[in-house]
């Protein structure tokens, strides 16, 4: 996807470039602006820290904390005006238009423009002859997030840390960067909150929503208080987001059974929000989504506005929404603008329902959107402009990502960057929350990639982002986190929704390195190619033992426990199929059996190893490089077992093939015959539910075929037949299988000479359902072999 034009910067500021050095340690989210301007400055035993009368506590605190971490064993702190002589480094704290700000003009030569709201300057250097390092803030949240920035640059020496000498001016792109805990199954826990906005601190994002489905009092029971022990916990929250330059966001969502028209109804909203504002929030959301728009919940709203409609129910929201932003969020002191999420969340069609929104809807009402679809492939400029038009404001981006709780997500974790979504979307946006997974801690490698992207679009490097998430979690180890990024690219696909249609390929790395593999072994390169995959096989077994020995953070190993169970059991697997496929090259056949067998055997346990229970709303099997791990390993297999085969030069035909079919499950495009021959393991053929059913491919030319691999779904036949034909009128049975051992089965033919048609013609079910088939391979060449090969 092309970029799109950087977008103006903000009066008085520089433009958006993302630049530095390449002796700058990494920053992430990467700044506007970041130039190295000299030598680096070596953090004394002692130093000082002067700040202006009433600076930011965190800020403080934390630049207190990361020169304790640095060694640094005497920390001084004063405030403005009782500046202490001598001092080896001088720390300044306080507004752009004070002193810190001056001092990083003296550093830097430059005045310092004026910033957006949570902009702040940094710089490191001298004023006169004190070693000065300046963090002027635009407010509280810019000097906070200024302060993040120096604990990314402080580097470790072979003596005292030091800092390098630079030039920073940063704000946000987006006013609004977080999360919305807004997904089905099992919400977080009070503890993984707690920890989830001390995150959100570090990586600069702003907002928390609480808008968790199964929470009964969000939603089902949105009218009842809460219970105290739970305000209590709310309370805490809330101090907590505070603390870390985070808005919790409260969420509310009446519309399961609200009754618009009813005094009593708009009272008890009132008085749930009421509650949560004397607990200290000041920002509040009311979803409206997942609701059914064609009833009223109470014959008062038919009364009041008709017909139920999606144009009468966007005037009954719009009148709800005016009348509590006008007599209760605009009543309240230190309020932010209130957020609702449409009904009509999704698309860019115009309607009735959003032309109330659009010409009624008071203008500094956010309202949340979440693409073309509710997960989607991509989301461009010209989307976020169109759907600025439709609502008559920027939108609000509700991203479903990483949120794993849709049906294809069962047995997955989303690990992967953001990406997909242009640069430039943010000058029609107001902010990007993520919808994130059930596995708090784990999720944090795709949030910290959103927050990179959502405070500087236009500098926003996805493997770049990828690499400094695993890096932050591993506290700066390198073998770990290289070991979290192996782990994570078999953790990498996800799917869009509606229509259940890949979005992000599983494996990428893997799937690179296998395609070359095999490249590499068909141009005769083997040793070589054996070699870097045996290393890398090597990397992936290993992967789990040195997640568990170096990760410190207990909750992310808890919540990926059974996906590194399963990756060591597929990674030894995968070590034993390349051991294999060089036993097999170096002519020792047993080993290479039982090699192969041992891969088999490892692959068997791994699918018993299921998701907790009862943490997402689908479980399933743990799902790891599925359609590429699993491929190399039955591609392996059915080389050693074909070996004399593929050996003659033999292909798998049926790539180039055509394909037909008795019939398509419920003539669904998604259960195409083609499916079965597109050496896509993620898609499928699926027949009626006869036992007569067959599967047909047709090859370009005559061809001789010697053998046929089946990847079964699990609605596979008892019994079959595969039959060939010259001509798609005479047919041959070139193999008869009873009883099918489903799953993977190779199966050698017996053709009577060139053949120009292939059937897997059913015989009995194994299932109440069709036939479905994930692929059919079908092995051998298209002109006559000089002699026979066997199988073997």
């Amino acid at each position: 996807m092309a970029a799109a034009a950087p977008a103006q910067a903000r009066p008085g500021t520089t433009q958006a470039t993302g630049t530095r050095g390449a002796d700058i340690p990494a920053v992430s989210p990467v700044p506007q602006s970041i130039e190295r301007i000299g030598p680096d400055v070596q953090l004394p035993a002692s130093v000082a820290i002067v700040h202006d009368l009433g600076v930011d506590k965190p800020a403080l605190d934390l630049v207190t904390s990361l020169l304790d971490n640095a060694g640094v064993t005497h920390v001084r702190v004063v405030p403005r005006g009782q500046e202490p002589r001598g001092a080896g480094v001088l720390i300044s704290l306080g507004a752009i238009d004070g002193p810190a700000g001056a001092e990083v003009a003296a550093i830097t030569g430059s005045p310092v423009p004026e910033l957006p709201a949570e902009g702040y300057a940094l710089a490191v250097g001298e004023v006169g002859d004190q070693r000065t390092v300046a963090l002027a803030g635009a407010d509280a949240d810019g000097l906070y997030y200024a302060a993040q920035t120096l604990r990314q640059l402080v580097q470790p020496d072979t003596v005292r840390a030091k800092l390098p000498a630079v030039a920073i001016q940063d704000y946000p792109a987006m006013p609004l960067r977080g999360s919305i805990e807004g997904f089905y199954g099992s919400p977080w826990t009070h503890a993984e909150r707690l920890d989830q906005l001390a995150f959100y601190g570090d990586v600069k994002m702003n907002t928390y929503v609480y808008a968790p489905k199964d929470d009964p009092y969000h939603r089902a029971r949105w009218r009842d208080p809460y219970p105290a022990d739970k305000l209590a916990e709310l309370a805490e929250l809330v101090d907590q987001a505070r603390r870390h330059h985070v808005e919790f966001t409260f969420a509310l969502s009446p519309g399961v059974s609200i009754c618009y028209a009813d005094q009593s109804d708009y009272a008890a909203l009132v008085a749930k929000l009421q509650a949560m504002y004397d607990l200290g929030v000041r920002v509040f959301s009311i979803p409206l989504d997942d609701i059914s728009y064609t009833r009223w919940n109470c014959a008062a709203d038919q009364a009041a506005y008709g017909v139920p409609s999606a144009a009468t129910a966007g005037r009954a929201q719009v009148e709800l929404l005016n009348r509590l932003n006008r007599e209760f969020i605009a009543m309240c002191e230190d309020m932010q603008p209130l957020q609702m999420v449409p009904t009509e969340y999704r698309t860019l069609t115009d309607s009735a329902y959003r032309r109330e929104i659009r010409e009624n809807l008071d203008a500094d009402i956010e309202v949340m959107w979440t693409g073309v679809l509710t997960i989607p492939t991509q989301i461009t400029v010209d989307d976020v402009a169109r759907a600025a038009q439709l609502f008559g404001r920027n939108t609000f981006l509700w991203e479903n990502y990483p949120v794993n709780d849709l049906r294809d997500a069962a047995g997955r974790l989303l690990l992967a960057p953001y990406q997909t979504r242009e640069p430039g979307i943010s000058q029609h946006l107001t902010g990007i929350v993520s919808n994130p997974m059930n596995q708090a801690a784990a999720g944090k490698i795709a949030l910290f990639t959103i927050a990179d992207f959502s405070w500087n679009d236009h500098a926003y490097d996805m493997d770049r982002s990828w690499r400094a998430a695993a890096r932050y979690l591993t506290g700066g180890n390198d073998v770990a986190a290289q070991a979290v990024l192996d782990f994570a690219d078999l953790n990498y696909a996800t799917f869009t929704w509606p229509g259940s249609q890949p979005w992000l390929r599983q494996a990428p790395e893997l799937r690179r390195r296998t395609t070359q593999f095999w490249r590499d072994w068909e141009a005769g390169d083997r040793e070589d190619g054996l070699s870097s995959m045996s290393a890398y096989a090597a990397r992936i077994a290993e992967a789990p033992r040195i997640l568990r020995d170096a990760i410190v953070d207990p909750a992310f190993l808890d919540d990926v426990n059974n996906w590194l169970d399963a990756t060591d059991l597929w990674g030894r697997a995968l070590v034993a199929s390349v051991n294999a496929l060089a036993a097999r090259h170096d002519g020792n056949t047993a080993a290479a059996d039982a090699l192969v067998n041992e891969a088999r055997t490892l692959r068997t346990e791994a699918g018993l190893i299921r998701a907790p229970k009862g943490e997402n709303r689908y479980d399933g099997v743990v799902k790891i490089g599925d359609g590429v791990l699993d491929a190399f390993l039955d591609e392996a297999a059915r080389r050693i077992q074909l070996w004399d085969l593929f050996e003659s030069g033999a292909q798998n035909l049926s790539l180039t093939a055509t394909a037909t079919a008795s019939s398509t499950e419920s003539n669904l495009p998604q259960f195409s015959p083609h499916n079965a021959i597109d050496g896509d393991m993620r898609t499928r053929w699926s027949s009626a539910r006869t036992d007569d059913q067959w599967l047909q491919v047709e090859f370009a030319e005559p061809s001789y075929v010697t053998a046929a691999g089946l990847i079964w779904e699990s609605a596979c036949a008892s019994a079959y037949e595969i039959q060939v034909s010259a001509n798609g009128t005479d047919w041959h049975t070139a193999a008869s299988v009873s009883p099918s051992n489903c799953g993977i089965e190779t199966v050698a033919l017996d053709a009577p000479g060139p053949v120009t048609f292939v059937r897997v013609q059913g015989l009995g079910r194994k299932t109440q359902y069709g036939y479905s088939l994930w692929e059919l391979w079908l092995y051998g060449t298209p002109s006559s072999p000089t002699e026979a090969v066997s199988a073997r």
